[in-house]
């Protein structure tokens, strides 16, 4: 790690170069960043499906540019809020798991939070921002601690195996996402001697799917629409892939309690329920004597996948866990209703919020600023989106393709454009040779040893196993 110790001391000298003093430090805009969590792109903005009732998440994209092909870093909550938040990609860090502890790894002088107080702002956060049990609380000027739980469902039915879900009977205000919604409500009302950098983390629509009823009541079941598969989808699939897909035997259990619809219906209900939450936000911000000069920013920290190629949750490297919403509204730059449809990966937020925020980014940050895509979306942009899964398993995907290099080899191919669902591996065929070529210098030509493991599991009950690779 003596790199990285390295990295942390010009980090140091540049904060200090750059201090809360600055002349420049008066004028800079607040930043809104709301984070959502295991959230795919079944918001309304994003059209990929129509059972979706998201009138808030909706509004905030109309307000800036929506982008509707942004990638997570990693699919899995840990390494991809560690790489976020760090500017340090997974494959830098050895971060890859949700049990890989990354505060011995990462100093606190890379973080964003760091270089964000260090520059004169007021760094508060409610939530989750960083993966529940490795939060790094001296980081913020203030960090509500919410203890309060979600209440638990009244009747026996909890779901299908891991995958909890069952409606509630109780209000809005007895959920934990509440409480992170009322601190931002609240920081918001509030007067500010410095600007402020506000996260809100919201911790649904993560497992457990338990959210009051009347947000089931939103989705009847007769309605419910299954995500589109394929029959032997896995079939052109390497054994590293489909190793992945079945890790949890998430798919087996759902087809064998024949409740498909049922956690379909639940996953929808649970993101109308984080969409009310987000809602109380923005008509905080509204109210506010600070809305025309605060940058908001919302993200997901991955996607998830509802059983195309027989796989749920995160954990695997194709479109559905990768893929996130992700809204950008820079007063003086963006344009209201917008769309980017250029894919950017989430390494792209550390260094844009520095650069809108007029703060020089650290020299460590594994990513470049997205201002000339918020300034225009049809400017040059040649950096794909990369997306890392456990050691050396890597995914690019650019304008209308998505490549897969695992570590013990196999690869996958899709182009997009004719394949958008994924179900047609083209690696294997000869005439794409120069195409995964071109994609292939983009991945990750370091990969970091795993850090070790804590041995604590998924504060939020969401636990990944590490894949095994069935032997050839």
């Amino acid at each position: 790690m003596k790199t990285i110790a390295l990295i942390a001391m010009l980090a140091v000298f540049a904060s200090r170069a750059f201090s809360a003093d600055s002349p420049a430090s008066a004028a800079r805009p607040n930043v809104l960043f709301i984070a959502v969590d295991d959230l795919r792109d079944w918001v309304g903005y994003h059209g990929q499906n129509r059972q979706t009732i998201t009138p808030n998440f909706d509004r905030l994209a109309a307000r800036g540019m929506a982008f509707t092909r942004a990638y997570c870093a990693a699919p899995a909550c840990n390494p991809s809020r560690a790489a976020l938040m760090s500017g340090l990609r997974p494959s830098t860090t050895g971060v890859y798991n949700n049990d890989n502890d990354w505060r011995p790894h990462i100093s606190p002088d890379l973080t964003l939070v760091t270089t964000m107080q260090r520059a004169g702002y007021e760094t508060l956060a409610a939530g989750k921002i960083y993966h529940g049990g490795f939060d790094r609380k001296s980081e913020w000027n203030n960090y509500a601690q919410k203890e309060k739980k979600d209440p638990l469902p009244t009747g026996n039915d909890r779901g299908v195996g891991k995958l909890k879900f069952s409606p509630l009977d109780c209000s809005d205000d007895a959920m934990q996402d509440a409480g992170i919604a009322n601190y931002g409500v609240e920081q918001l009302s509030r007067r500010h001697d410095q600007p402020f950098f506000l996260c809100v983390g919201f911790h649904k629509p993560h497992i457990p799917w338990t959210v009051p009823q009347k947000y089931y009541d939103l989705h009847p079941l007769d309605k419910i629409e299954l995500p589109p598969i394929l029959a032997g989808d896995l079939d052109d699939v390497p054994a590293e892939g489909a190793a992945m897909s079945h890790q949890n035997q998430d798919h087996e259990n759902i087809l064998k309690s024949g409740r498909w619809k049922e956690a379909v219906r639940a996953y929808l209900a649970t993101i109308s329920f984080v969409d009310a939450m987000l809602g109380r936000v923005i008509d905080a911000l509204d109210r506010s004597q600070v809305k025309d000069n605060t940058i908001v920013i919302l993200w997901s920290d991955h996607g998830w996948s509802l059983g195309e190629k027989e796989h749920w949750r995160k954990f695997a490297l194709w479109e559905e866990p990768t893929r996130s919403p992700f809204i950008v509204i820079a007063p003086g730059l963006t344009q209201p209703g917008t769309y980017c449809d250029r894919p950017i990966d989430f390494m792209t937020i550390y260094p844009t919020v520095t650069d809108l925020c007029g703060i020089p980014t650290p020299a460590h940050v594994e990513g470049k600023s997205l201002r000339p895509l918020l300034a225009n979306r049809a400017a040059k942009w040649v950096e794909p989106a990369v997306m890392t899964w456990e050691f050396n398993n890597h995914a690019v995907r650019a304008d209308g393709w998505r490549y897969i290099h695992y570590a013990g080899g196999g690869e996958e191919l899709y182009d997009e454009t004719a394949d958008p669902n994924e179900w047609h591996n083209l690696a294997a065929d000869p005439s794409y040779a120069a195409k995964k070529s071109e994609l292939a210098k983009w991945l990750p030509t370091k990969n970091a040893p795993e850090v070790t493991r804590a041995g604590t599991p998924d504060s939020d009950g969401d636990s990944n196993v590490k894949t095994k690779i069935p032997k050839k």
